[in-house]
C-alpha cells in the first residue's frame, strides 16, 4: 500500500458533492479532514483564505485542485481528502477551469506528504487513471485508481516522445542547443514556488524532477520548493522560477526569469520551459 492510499482513507473521500461555488468547495475537502480528525475547522479557513490571498495557483492540473495551507496547531496529523463533485465549479484559474476533483492535504512538516504527492502526480498524468477517477461510483473504486498501475501507454511516455522529437537537441551534451538570448548561465537551483512552499510547489517540484532525470541532469540542477516570500529573497541565487500564473503576478519582479506552468502534470510543458531557461 502507498503513502497516498495511507493518507487517503475511505472516510475521507466524498462522492458527487454539491458545492455553491469554490470556497464551499474547499470546505467540503476541509470538513472531511476535520471528521477523521487530522485538523480543526480552523485548517479549512485557512485553505480559502490561501487562495483569497494568492489566487487561484491551486488548481494545477484541468479539473484538479489542491487545497492546503500551511502547517499550524490546527493540523494534528498529515491527512488528504478527495471530493468530486457533482457539478464542475470555476476557480478563477483560465487554463484549468473548470474543477470537478479537488483534493485537500494537511501536513505537520515539509517532508511527510512527499512520496504521496509524487504518486499524485503519476496518477494525475496518466489520462486512463484520471478517468477511473472521474468514472468511479465507490470511495473503493477511488481508492482502486489511484493505486492502479500506471505503467501502461499514458501521457508521460507520449509526452516524453513529443518533446524529444520536437525539440531535436542533445540534452546531454548540448549539441544542436538553440541560441536562446534570454538563456542563463546555470546558478544550479531551479525554485518552484507556490503560496505555502508544501503543496503545488512540491508537487512542480516531481514534474520538473522527472524530466530533468530523463535528461541525465539530476545531478547537476537542484530543484527545491519554497514559497512566495522565501523565493523573493532567494531568486537571485536561482536559474529561474516555475510556478503558476496567479503566484507569478503575487511576485511580480524577482530579478530572474519567471516561467509560468499552467498543468503542473504536464512534463511537455515543463520540458519546454526547462529548455527556454537552459537554451537547448
Amino acid at each position: 500500500m502507498s503513502q497516498l492510499s495511507e493518507l487517503l482513507s475511505p472516510p475521507t473521500i466524498l462522492l458527487d458533492a454539491d458545492a455553491a461555488d469554490w470556497r464551499e468547495a474547499i470546505r467540503r475537502s476541509g470538513e472531511l479532514l476535520v471528521s477523521t480528525g487530522a485538523t480543526d475547522p480552523a485548517y479549512t479557513e485557512a485553505m480559502i483564505r490561501t487562495v483569497e490571498e494568492h489566487g487561484p495557483y491551486i488548481v494545477i492540473a484541468p479539473g484538479f485542485a489542491l487545497a492546503h495551507s500551511r502547517p499550524d496547531e490546527s493540523v494534528h496529523r498529515t491527512g488528504m481528502s478527495f471530493v468530486r463533485l457533482a457539478e464542475p465549479i470555476a476557480f478563477g484559474n483560465a487554463a484549468n477551469d473548470p474543477v470537478t476533483l479537488v483534493m485537500a492535504l494537511a501536513a505537520e512538516d515539509s517532508s511527510a506528504h512527499r512520496e504521496a504527492l509524487a504518486a499524485l502526480a503519476g496518477v494525475l498524468a496518466d489520462p486512463a487513471r484520471r478517468s477511473l477517477l472521474d468514472a468511479a461510483r465507490t470511495r473503493e473504486d477511488v481508492r482502486a485508481a489511484l493505486e492502479a498501475d500506471g505503467s501502461g501507454p499514458g501521457e508521460r511516455s507520449a509526452e516524453d516522445s513529443r518533446s524529444g522529437a520536437e525539440a531535436g537537441t542533445d540534452t546531454g551534451s548540448g549539441t544542436g542547443a538553440m541560441v536562446d538570448a534570454d538563456a542563463v548561465p546555470s546558478k544550479k537551483l531551479l525554485l518552484t514556488v507556490c503560496g505555502n512552499g508544501l503543496g503545488t510547489s512540491l508537487f512542480l517540484k516531481n514534474t520538473a524532477e522527472q524530466v530533468l532525470e530523463r535528461w541525465g541532469w539530476s545531478s547537476h540542477l537542484d530543484v527545491q520548493a519554497t514559497d512566495t516570500i522565501s523565493a523573493k529573497g532567494r531568486a537571485k541565487d536561482s536559474d529561474a522560477i516555475l510556478t503558476s500564473g496567479a503566484i507569478a503576478d503575487t511576485l511580480g519582479e524577482v530579478g530572474v526569469r519567471v516561467e509560468v506552468i499552467e498543468n503542473f502534470t504536464s512534463q511537455a510543458e515543463i520540458d519546454a520551459a526547462l529548455r527556454r531557461i537552459y537554451a537547448v
